[in-house]
This record gives structure tokens, sequence and C-alpha cells, in this order.
């Protein structure tokens, strides 16, 4: 069933991924940089950014079977396009959110316990700025990505559809 309401579900699926991950990507950036963040929505974030991540193949899927039927144009094929990378952009979102909350949870055993082994070195300044850059730069593509395939999608949907002028009953 891809209708709800009579309406293609992948309208309905598609603000949650075009909402949902940018969020995410700009938790991962605030618990990259912040420590006070990173304690508080860390764990939060992962669950969000994974979610997210599920959450893509059945917008795409829907996405699928809605463009099945609209007419083909180039707008709709460059959004299809555009929407098969969304994945790209959600899965290093939701590792990196792994590894920063990994990370802060290690850190706090490390202080509690300084003999206990530990990984991805939660104290190691180098490692933390690596995952800090990292994040940052995950953060601002899967923005930037989501802001094209958004973009894409509403040129899609609205070009040629409505009129400049109001239109008079």
């Amino acid at each position: 069933m891809f209708t709800v309401n009579g309406l293609p579900v992948h309208i309905l699926l598609v603000h949650a991924v075009v909402v949902l991950l940018p969020l995410s990507a700009l938790v991962l950036a605030a618990t990259a940089l912040w420590p006070a963040v990173r304690r508080r929505l860390a764990g939060p974030n992962v669950l969000l950014s994974l979610a997210v991540v599920a959450s893509v193949p059945l917008t795409t899927s829907a996405g699928e079977w809605l463009q099945a039927r609209v007419p083909a144009t180039d707008l709709v094929h460059e959004h299809a396009e555009l929407g098969d990378t969304a994945v790209w952009y959600a899965i290093p979102v939701a590792v990196l959110a792994l590894i920063v909350w990994w990370r802060q949870r290690e850190s706090r055993s490390t202080v509690e316990n300084p003999r206990r082994r530990t990984y991805l070195a939660p104290l190691s300044p180098v490692v933390t700025a690596v995952v800090v850059v990292a994040a940052l730069a995950t953060a601002g593509a899967g923005v930037y990505g989501m802001y094209r395939i958004g973009d894409s999608g509403a040129r899609a949907a609205w070009t040629g559809s409505y009129s400049s002028s109001a239109v008079t009953p």
C-alpha cells in the first residue's frame, strides 16, 4: 500500500526525512563540539539517526512507486536520482552519531576506572579532533544533500503547477 487517505505515502514520508536528517546532522555537530550537549543528546541522536536510516529506504521506495504514476519529466528524473543518494547522507550521520555517543560513554568509564580498556580513544585530543572534523563535514554534507534533494522534489512537484497571479473563483 503506497497511499494513505488517497495521498501517495511518499509525500508524507518525505517530510520526516527532510526534517529529521538535517536535525540529526545538526545535533551530531553540536554533540561533537560541546561536551554538555554530548552528555545529554548523544544517545537520543543515535536513536534519531538510526530511525532516519530506516526511513530513507521506505521513502525512496514510495518515491519509486509514485514516479511510475506521474508524467516522466527531467525534473522528476533528477529528483529520483538525487533521492537515491539520501541513504549516503543518512548512514554517515548515524555512524558518526554512534561514534560520538560511544566515545562519551567510554570517557565516563575511563574516568571512573582508569585501568579499564577503552575503544575509540575517548581521552585522545587527536582522535577527538578527527571525530569533530568528520562530524562537522558529515553534518554539513547531510544538510546540503537534503536541501538539494528537497529542492529538486519541490521543483518537480510545483514547476508549471501554479499561477504567479491570484486565481479568482
